[in-house]
């Protein structure tokens, strides 16, 4: 803000201190300020110089990826590829993500969003058509144009997943990174397709056994909702039979 020099120009024409500090003197300050309010200028400058301050302090993330930067996929020309990515939630509330990317027509993600409860941690999987090269394209030029994008949105305990929540909510929506493609040639074995393949095997294993129907370890349900333990059944058999040799001895 330009604040008016101590000294009286000598000229006549007044005379801005372009690059004297605000806080230097706090008569200036006050001052300064005075004249503001006499104009009703002091909430637009409130506003504004709070805006400024929002967008210069960098979000918090939420989510920590693994890897962090890059998603790795086979270099295999033709063929439907796989990559994985590990997504943590580091934060202390329930927080939703969201994959988005520049070409949603070959690629696809599973899951495209979730709901990850405190300290939860899931393995994406991302699906991608590798086009044949075109007029002797490299694998490098071609990474380069497609890219993937992760969101977080902190939400209020653990709900069903939509992708409307982040249109609802824009302005609470944190760009967690934008990840590269890097190609791996299968032929040369590396620690990245290593990782690679390890992490596409936990994520598989993972889906399978969320597919499996949940153990029922609770009471049995017979009839119209009547409630029958281990320990009353066994009595109820226990019974019958007695009543039955009370039958034969008669």
């Amino acid at each position: 803000m330009p604040i008016a020099d101590d000294k009286p120009p000598s000229n006549g024409s007044k005379v801005w201190g372009l690059f004297k500090s605000p806080f230097r003197s706090s008569t200036n300050y006050t001052s300064t300020t005075s004249v503001e309010r006499s104009n009703g200028q002091d909430k637009t400058h409130a506003v504004s110089v709070s805006s400024v301050i929002r967008s210069l302090i960098p979000k918090r993330r939420r989510l920590r990826l693994d890897p962090r930067s890059k998603l790795y996929f086979p270099h295999e020309p033709g063929k439907q590829v796989q990559s994985a990515i590990k997504i943590k939630n580091t934060s202390k509330s329930h927080v939703a993500f969201k994959f988005q990317t520049t070409a949603p027509k070959s690629c696809f993600m599973r899951p495209p969003g979730a709901i990850l409860t405190p300290g939860e941690t899931i393995i994406a999987t991302v699906f991608k058509f590798v086009e044949p090269p075109e007029n002797n394209e490299k694998p490098v030029d071609r990474k380069r144009k497609v890219k993937f994008k992760i969101m977080s949105l902190k939400v209020k305990g653990m709900m069903d997943y939509v992708p409307e929540l982040f249109d609802e909510q824009k302005d609470l929506v944190t760009v967690e990174q934008i990840l590269q493609v890097v190609f791996l040639d299968t032929a040369r074995p590396t620690p990245a397709l290593e990782k690679l393949k390890r992490q596409i095997a936990e994520a598989e294993a993972a889906l399978e056994t969320r597919k499996k129907p949940p153990e029922d370890t609770g009471p049995k349900i017979v009839g119209d909702g009547l409630v029958i333990d281990e320990w009353k059944e066994r009595r109820e058999r226990y019974l019958a039979r007695q009543q039955v040799e009370g039958d034969d001895s008669v």
